[in-house]
């Protein structure tokens, strides 16, 4: 994975100072790497070693990276990665731009792969920029929020996991039904680590997930455990119910309530098992491919992301 961070730095250096800087900044802030890892993962399947497949890793985390920069934008989230926003440093049109010269950077490399990899990345593009579009207009009903959220996270997140591990079995030659299959298990991954990031938002401290505790809720941002919760009419959940629709939660005091009532509501417990049943689907997937070390590797995976969430 050195040779990733070496390979994302050397991406984005240009003559434009700002732009620069602004481009480091979230590289250097780390992060998991998930997407570089499953594009390596993927290529294990086919018998082509491609060396090309250091651009493929670099141009998904780049790409992820330019989402995150106008995520924040739109979200008005002032902490990514356990640093400040860029738009907070830089302002909103110097952070939008940065995201825009990474996309541009990703297309770049993209462009060394071929034309298939292309077509990919578009596709994926195009889900990314729908689940944004999806998640800023909201659902269409009460009743259509959970299916409109799961569809926002398979757009906007699990599809770049998806096309990661589709990618790198693309470049190594392995068979189209096989390639399919790792996308369908990386999808399917992608939506139960997002859940469970859902979970540790309001359980972990910062040095687990990198934001501050309940920093979806502070922003008003729902999340399924909150959505969950926001379902009930029972007396006792009265008072949460009232915060979590109040919007934006900028009062220490409210957020802190309301961070404690979430913690202990059953609609963290059902998160949970919402994350074992997409980690499950994925593993359906991951059993049906070849028989390897990285197909073990898949299901470390799958355990991974339940293990995770858990309580205790």
């Amino acid at each position: 994975m050195k040779l990733v961070e070496e390979r994302l730095f050397a991406a984005v250096e240009t003559d434009n100072d700002l732009l620069a800087a602004s481009a480091r900044h979230l590289i250097s802030a780390g992060g998991k790497r998930l997407r570089p890892f499953l594009v390596f993962l993927g290529a294990q399947f086919g018998a082509h070693r491609d060396e090309r497949i250091l651009s493929a890793a670099a141009s998904m985390e780049l790409t992820h990276i330019g989402t995150l920069y106008h995520d924040d934008v739109m979200d008005e989230a002032t902490i990514r990665r356990g640093v400040p926003s860029a738009h907070v440093l830089w302002g909103t049109k110097v952070a939008v731009l940065t995201g825009d010269f990474l996309y541009a950077r990703a297309s770049q490399l993209l462009a060394e792969l071929g034309d298939e990899a292309i077509r990919l990345h578009a596709r994926t593009f195009i889900r990314l920029c729908e689940g944004q579009s999806a998640e800023t207009a909201g659902p269409q009903s009460e009743a259509d929020r959970l299916n409109h959220y799961l569809g926002v996270l398979a757009n906007k997140t699990a599809s770049l996991f998806a096309a990661s591990g589709e990618l790198g079995g693309l470049l190594s030659g392995a068979p189209g039904e096989i390639v399919a299959r790792i996308g369908r298990a990386c999808e399917a991954w992608g939506i139960a680590y997002q859940l469970s990031d859902d979970v540790l938002d309001i359980t972990s401290g910062t040095d687990q997930s990198g934001k501050p505790p309940g920093a979806d809720l502070r922003e008003g941002v729902p999340t399924l455990p909150m959505i969950y919760a926001s379902r009930s009419s029972l007396a006792t959940d009265a008072r949460l119910v009232e915060l979590m629709r109040s919007g934006q939660l900028t009062d220490p005091a409210l957020h802190a309530e309301a961070l404690k009532l979430l913690q202990e509501h059953p609609a963290v417990d059902m998160t949970r098992a919402e994350v074992r049943k997409w980690a499950g689907i994925a593993r359906q997937e991951i059993t049906n491919l070849p028989d390897s070390p990285a197909r073990d590797v898949l299901e470390m995976l799958c355990d991974f992301v339940v293990d995770r969430t858990k309580s205790g």
